[in-house]
């Protein structure tokens, strides 16, 4: 007995790292390809018309599609057939994709590729996190999560840096090179998470439980008062990653320029997460989940100024003060929502989380490049204000939820 709980705690061990690689390579994939989709869709890499945009923000839009409309089943099977069959499955089928998207730059393709990414993120983003949510103590819980959320989002902007810089360097007609690059890092992925699992048993229940209790159980209020925020940072998450670059070659800023500034950024991230899942561990998952809140309110501010006054110093300094703390929210609300995940369906409430951020991307993507192709950049004001005034409020419900509900530190 004695001997099985080191071995119990090496292979848990090895499962989450497991799953810090197969995030990395997963989201520096799909972070790479992003960064270079507007200009791969219309051919060029500045001067977009206003159709161009929207054509470009519709085809975006399907990945959020695919994968917020068959998450919970990507969850449910997690729970029912094993967390590896589903991960390592939906990676292998997100690298053909990636493979596929590299021979061909016709919409009606391009957006069918996109909605199956989609797809196969959602399997990915579920599996994953249930894994961690199995494998981690909860007293451990903020700071695992936190280190699952600094591969994630590192990933995501390491890859943007990287298809920035590429979109700065290559001439148009090579793009599909990154589009390969991606499948590439995907396949490289797999199999180094792959050899870390070897002989770890994945997470599958002996009877598995009706879909209708599964359900009914990661749609449960509780769930819900945790996840919603994340659909309104979802919302400027797409607007942030569908402007970005157009934007940064509109004001004359070249695009190795904040490539490289975005990923000597989110090298921070590597640091910061997992200390402020840390801190949700010790001081509360709640006081965390608000500090990251409020952090994003600001940072809505300061992009608003940014619109009407440009990229002045003065902004660009409010806008690097504000992401440090609303990077606190990720880890705090990842282990809340571990925690309030039952054995039985952990992997379909986690996809929950999937649901919110997937929808989350498809309104920020659609409604923010449909805005400016109609309105120009004065339609992103009131946008700006409805994100900020839905993670508020949600805020506070959670302060409500937490003194009814009397909610422990962990």
């Amino acid at each position: 007995m004695a001997d099985a709980l080191p071995a119990r705690a090496e292979a848990d061990r090895r499962s989450l790292r497991a799953v810090y690689v197969a995030t990395f390579f997963v989201r520096f994939s799909f972070g790479t390809t992003l960064a270079v989709f507007v200009s791969y869709i219309t051919g060029h890499s500045s001067g977009f018309s206003s159709s161009e945009f929207g054509t470009a923000g519709i085809v975006s839009a399907l990945a959020p599609i695919g994968e917020f409309s068959t998450v919970l089943a990507s969850g449910a099977a997690a729970d029912r057939w094993g967390r590896y069959p589903v991960l390592f499955g939906a990676m292998a089928a997100a690298a053909g994709l990636f493979a596929l998207v590299a021979t061909s730059r016709d919409p009606l393709v391009l957006g069918a590729a996109n909605f199956l990414f989609g797809i196969a993120s959602g399997g990915i983003l579920a599996a994953s996190l249930a894994v961690v949510a199995d494998r981690a103590e909860a007293d451990e819980r903020g700071h695992e999560m936190g280190r699952f959320d600094a591969v994630n989002l590192f990933g995501w902007v390491a890859g943007f840096a990287f298809g920035l810089g590429a979109l700065g360097t290559l001439p148009n007609r090579s793009l599909g090179l990154v589009f390969a690059i991606g499948a590439s890092a995907l396949l490289a992925g797999l199999a180094a998470a792959l050899l870390l699992v070897r002989g770890s048993p994945s997470f599958r229940p002996r009877t598995p439980p009706p879909l209708r209790t599964v359900f009914a159980s990661a749609f449960r209020r509780t769930v819900l008062v945790v996840t919603l925020p994340w659909l309104a940072i979802y919302c400027l998450l797409g607007t942030v990653l569908a402007f970005l670059g157009p934007a940064a070659s509109g004001v004359g800023i070249s695009d190795v320029y904040i490539a490289l500034a975005i990923g000597g950024g989110g090298s921070l991230l590597v640091v910061t997460q997992p200390y402020f899942g840390r801190l949700a561990d010790r001081t509360g998952r709640t006081r965390m989940m608000t500090v990251g809140a409020t952090g994003f309110v600001l940072l809505l501010v300061f992009a608003s100024l940014a619109i009407a006054y440009g990229p002045v110093w003065p902004v660009l300094v409010g806008i690097g003060a504000c992401v440090l703390p609303a990077l606190s929210y990720g880890p705090a609300a990842l282990a809340a929502l571990a925690d309030l995940a039952r054995e039985l369906s952990r992997a379909t409430t986690m996809a929950v989380y999937s649901l919110t951020i997937s929808l989350g991307m498809f309104v920020g993507i659609l409604a923010s490049t449909q805005l400016v192709a109609h309105f120009g950049n004065v339609g992103l004001y009131p946008y700006f204000g409805a994100i900020a005034a839905v993670i508020a409020g949600l805020t506070a419900i959670r302060w409500a939820e937490a003194r009814r509900l009397k909610i422990p530190v962990r």
